[in-house]
């Protein structure tokens, strides 16, 4: 088995790390594939949290859920008037002309059609028309009053899960983009593991943090988790104060790093790398997150990410988008031991001038 190590670039240009495909903890569009098998009280959990699953449902099975609450409030209190109708006896009589000791709660409810009928026209105050309740009848009036207010707080319940599901910064955090994958390259001869993240929107965000955890699985069914530090150029600061072109990651693969020895070909260790970013939004202020991850098979050695930055016509700034997932194999450096050095020496009207080496180099697989 052939080794390659990855503290010089002196090596043939490499495909992704591992050929083998694993299951993922985090997808590549941030969703956690974990199940929790076992739980207790899961339900009750989930029945406590409701505001939250509303908030974290797809909007097909929200306007399902809002749709089924609305004619759900209308059926039970549909049942109630048309109870109501039958122990004042209204369904018996002729409403046009009752009898004289008789008062009706609700006039012409003779059948639960037009109970349920009564109950809409009551939620959404369109109007009663033939039918309407009795000033005479205080069952009516009470039954009234509360079916107006339970609709009041079904309605403004309903109407805030749609502002707060539409204003989340859950949706401008899926202007966010990752590379698909991570990259191995050689900076000054240093190994340097790189993603790229991009703001695909032209408002900008601030703020913008970046962390890392590297999870392992161990021999003994355990679940390892380590941080992985990651810097932006010369940044100092932990945030970019503005992200509104494509920022690239670094980090330094040094003896030290969690990663030299995962990385190198004969290691044959699954891990996933799972990347989080956090920025705030500069019109609402609110911290929006995303999340990623990246498998060994998706880590290219010796590779390094195409430019994206370009100028136009009159000068300014070109981000090429199309560039973004695009990754170059890294040229093989000179090595000197495969090279031939001749010296020469440069003379002008035969004064000695200087001298230098012409280095014929063979790059070799």
């Amino acid at each position: 088995m052939r080794t390659e190590v990855i503290e010089g670039n002196n090596t043939k240009p490499s495909a992704p790390l591992l050929a083998q495909r694993y299951p993922r903890m985090v997808t590549k569009d941030g969703h956690s594939t974990l199940q929790m098998e076992g739980a207790h009280g899961k339900g009750l959990a989930y029945l406590k949290d409701a505001w939250g699953i509303l908030m974290d449902m797809r909007w097909r099975w929200m306007m399902l859920v809002f749709s089924a609450s609305f004619v759900l409030h209308w059926l039970v209190f549909a049942v109630l008037w048309y109870l109501l109708a039958e122990m004042n006896g209204d369904l018996e009589i002729d409403h046009d002309s009752p009898p004289e000791n008789h008062t009706i709660c609700v006039k012409y409810i003779t059948s639960f059609t037009a109970a349920f009928s009564f109950s809409l026209e009551t939620q959404l105050t369109i109007g009663y028309g033939t039918m309407f309740p009795s000033g005479d009848c205080p069952s009516a009036i009470a039954l009234l009053a509360i079916q107006m207010v339970l609709g009041l707080m079904l309605e403004a319940f309903i109407t805030g899960a749609f502002v707060a599901k539409i204003a989340r910064p859950k949706n401008r955090a899926l202007s966010i983009r990752f590379t698909y994958s991570a990259v191995v390259t050689h900076r000054e001869g240093k190994p340097y593991l790189m993603f790229q993240v991009a703001n695909t929107r032209p408002s900008p965000l601030t703020s913008v943090r970046i962390s890392a955890v590297l999870y392992e699985e161990r021999e003994n069914g355990q679940l390892y988790q380590t941080s992985v530090d990651f810097h932006l150029d010369s940044i100092t600061s932990e945030e970019c104060p503005f992200f509104i072109f494509p920022l690239t990651y670094y980090h330094s693969i040094t003896p030290s790093s969690p990663l030299a020895i995962l990385l190198q070909r004969e290691a044959h260790r699954h891990f996933e790398l799972v990347v989080f970013l956090s920025a705030t939004q500069e019109g609402t202020g609110e911290t929006c997150q995303r999340r990623t991850s990246y498998l060994p098979s998706e880590i290219m050695l010796h590779h390094h990410f195409a430019s994206m930055l370009a100028r136009g016509s009159k000068g300014e700034y070109q981000i090429k988008m199309e560039n973004f997932d695009k990754t170059v194999p890294e040229l093989p450096a000179a090595d000197s031991k495969s090279s031939k050095r001749t010296d020469m020496e440069i003379r002008i009207n035969g004064q000695h001038i200087d001298n230098f080496q012409i280095c014929e180099t063979r790059l070799t697989e």
